[in-house]
């Protein structure tokens, strides 16, 4: 009988280093099962931008990533040292991320990185959305300063090809229905192929097929009502059902189930995302306007904080609101800042000279009240402050029920701008128990022997919110111990 050492379940990210530690661990025989076919294997890895977070203290730590590297006067790359990157967690996820794991998150994130470096990963430093140039010196903000050249399809396109140089076997169209456990160890999976059924065994599993977010059903059982009818940012074959499967054999569930990471979307974007189109649709540079839903009100402080410690939140803001959708209201000063997704000709967008004429082609807005809230906007921003868009700069209004507390310039300057947006899922906040091993846990915390877990499948490290580019990193750092701990057990 063909027995594997190490099955891994997926194929983006979490569950490439996950293969690719089994084997730095000595694990002989791994394979790679996806349900999906190659064309749209990756998972939700596919559609990032390929962005890290992880700490760095100067840029010989860098340089140690990118050896090609230059130091020059006119870039300062910062710092990002490990207490930044803890902090930034307990700050998004109001304290409520199990500590354990963050630790493990923040300690191994500059390690893992550089792991991957070694493997063939190409990293280079993020231009654009993560650095603006303020008095000749382009200045890197927000902890977030390396992406993976050719952002998320490179990034599984060349993992993909690193762990396959490294010996391990893809599966594609191969969809894992359920963990088979005898004498209460994990001893393999039966999966569908092509709609035929076959057992595949092995002497551990490693679960890194992402959370429900692609799921209606599951979004409005633990996300609530309203939910069905998000837009999903990222792949269709991220279901639950590596969740599902390892329920059926007691796992314990973990985190936050009602929560996910979800940004502002145009709202006249497909049901599901396209490679071609997902990155086209998300609409992200609100701290430089203001946002109105139906009612012509403002709904949340655009300004409340960096954008990668507010976007991931701020979707899920929207689907509370009226007939869930909302506009982005931009003037001319702002305009040439926002991100290139705005630029594309099919974004629900208007554009007019003057303000009146603005709100008056608000679909679905009370033109009115978005008039007198625009107005009352203007009146209460301070001007003492100058604008700095690299730091939350105090730049606020004064005296509004909501107060925007940076970055507050008036919208007063012709042409003006708006962009219709709704609620985009991109992942799913809750997932299962695991210990420091990265097993997973039972109802008992007691480990199911053979069955680990990682990515977005572990539970625990997101609530609330998520700092931009930690998603990646993440399941970089927890697949990498999935993977090691998962070749130990096969090896015995």
């Amino acid at each position: 009988m063909n027995i594997y050492d190490v099955i891994v379940v997926g194929s983006g990210n979490a569950a490439l280093c996950a293969a690719l530690s089994a084997k730095d661990a000595g694990a002989k025989k791994i394979l790679i099962i996806e349900k999906a076919s190659k064309k749209e294997a990756g998972g939700n890895s596919r559609y990032t931008n390929g962005s890290y977070r992880f700490a760095y203290d100067n840029f010989s730590d860098l340089k140690k990533i990118i050896p090609s590297l230059k130091n020059t006067k006119r870039i300062d790359y910062g710092k990002y040292p490990k207490k930044s990157f803890y902090d930034d967690m307990i700050k998004v996820t109001k304290n409520k991320t199990d500590k354990n794991l963050t630790k493990k998150l923040v300690n191994n994130s500059h390690d893992v990185i550089y792991w991957l470096s070694k493997k063939g990963l190409k990293f280079v430093p993020i231009k654009g959305k993560q650095s603006f140039v303020v008095n000749g010196v382009t200045k890197y903000w927000g902890g977030l300063t390396l992406e993976v050249k050719g952002q998320g399809e490179g990034l599984v396109k060349s993992l993909t090809n690193i762990v396959i140089k490294n010996g391990v076997e893809i599966k594609y169209e191969f969809a894992a229905k359920k963990i088979i456990k005898k004498d209460n160890k994990i001893v393999g999976l039966k999966v569908s192929h092509k709609g035929k059924s076959k057992d595949i065994f092995c002497k551990s599993v490693v679960l890194a097929c992402g959370g429900f977010e692609a799921s209606s059903k599951m979004r409005t059982k633990y996300l609530g009502k309203g939910w069905d009818k998000a837009k999903v940012r990222g792949t269709k074959h991220n279901t639950g059902d590596g969740l599902n499967m390892a329920f059926e054999h007691g796992a314990a569930s973990y985190g936050e189930w009602s929560g996910c990471h979800a940004v502002f979307h145009d709202m006249n974007g497909p049901k599901f995302s396209d490679l071609k189109i997902a990155a086209k649709y998300r609409k992200i540079s609100y701290p430089w306007g203001i946002v109105i839903n139906a009612n012509g009100e403002r709904f949340v402080d655009e300004g409340e904080d960096l954008r990668n410690y507010t976007y991931a939140k701020f979707g899920r803001e929207v689907i509370k609101q009226p007939k869930q959708f909302a506009w982005q209201i931009f003037d001319q000063k702002v305009r040439p800042m926002l991100y290139s997704e705005y630029d594309v000709k099919t974004a629900t967008k208007v554009k007019a000279n003057t303000i009146e004429e603005l709100v008056k082609k608000l679909k679905g807005v009370n033109s009115k009240k978005a008039l007198s809230t625009i107005k009352k906007y203007n009146s209460s921003v301070s001007s003492e402050i100058k604008f700095n868009p690299t730091i939350k700069d105090g730049k606020k209004t004064i005296g509004l029920k909501i107060n925007k507390t940076n970055w507050a310039n008036k919208i007063d300057t012709g042409p003006y701008y708006a962009y219709g947006v709704t609620c985009g899922i991109t992942f799913t906040f809750g997932g299962l128990k695991v210990n420091n091993q990265c097993e997973v846990l039972n109802r008992r915390n007691k480990p199911i022997k053979g069955l680990f877990a990682a990515g977005e499948m572990v539970g625990g490290i997101f609530y609330v919110n998520y700092p931009g580019g930690s998603g990646l990193t993440s399941g970089a750092v927890f697949g990498r111990i999935a993977g090691q701990h998962a070749a130990k057990l096969g090896n015995i």
